[in-house]
C-alpha cells in the first residue's frame, strides 16, 4: 500500500469519527491519558462498527457541527452531547458498549492511526504513550479502518478519498 493511500486512509478514519461526533481533540491531561491506555480489540472493533451503524439511523446522531463550535470538548462532554441525542444512548448499548467506551474507543482509533503512520514513515518511532498492541492492532486491521472511513453513513461525500492516485 503506497505511502498516499495510508495517509489517505488514516485521514480518512480521523474524518469520519470527527464528523460522526464533534470534539475528537481530548480537552484534558486525564482524557489523554485514558485514550491512550486504551486497548484496542477484534470485540471492540465489531461492537463500534455496529454502534456507529445503528447511530447512522437515529436522526441528529450524525451532526455534523457542533452547537457550541468548540473542538476540544472532554470526553465526559462528548458523551452526554451524544446521549442527548434520543436513542443514541441505546443504540450503542445494543451493540455492547457504553456511551463512554464508544467515545474512547473511537478517539483511541484516531490516536492511533496517526501514530500508526507516524511509525510507518522512514525513521519513524513509536510516540511517547502509545501502546505498540494498539499499532500492531490498527496495521492488522488497516481494511477494515478504511472501510469506516469510506462508508460512513454520515459523511454524504464517503467513498470519495483520492482512492485512484497513488
Amino acid at each position: 500500500m503506497s505511502l498516499r493511500i495510508q495517509l489517505a486512509t488514516v485521514v480518512a478514519v480521523a474524518a469520519t469519527i470527527a464528523v460522526a461526533t464533534p470534539g475528537v481533540a481530548a480537552a484534558n491531561d486525564n482524557d489523554t491519558r485514558e485514550v491512550a491506555a486504551f486497548v484496542l480489540t477484534d470485540a471492540g472493533l465489531a461492537r463500534f462498527t455496529l454502534a456507529t451503524q445503528k447511530l447512522s439511523a437515529i436522526p441528529g446522531a450524525c451532526a455534523k457541527q457542533d452547537d457550541d463550535g468548540s473542538n476540544s470538548q472532554s470526553i465526559d462532554q462528548t458523551v452526554a452531547k451524544l446521549n442527548a441525542v434520543p436513542g443514541a444512548q441505546s443504540a450503542i448499548q445494543s451493540a455492547g458498549m457504553t456511551t463512554r467506551e464508544y467515545v474512547v474507543f473511537m478517539w483511541a482509533v484516531v490516536h492511533n492511526g496517526m501514530a500508526y503512520w507516524a511509525v510507518s514513515q522512514p525513521g519513524g518511532k513509536l510516540p511517547p504513550g502509545t501502546l505498540q498492541s494498539n499499532i500492531d492492532f490498527y496495521k492488522k486491521n488497516e481494511a477494515k479502518m478504511a472501510a469506516l472511513g469510506q462508508n460512513d453513513p454520515c459523511d454524504d461525500e464517503s467513498g470519495d478519498e483520492e482512492e485512484s492516485e497513488e
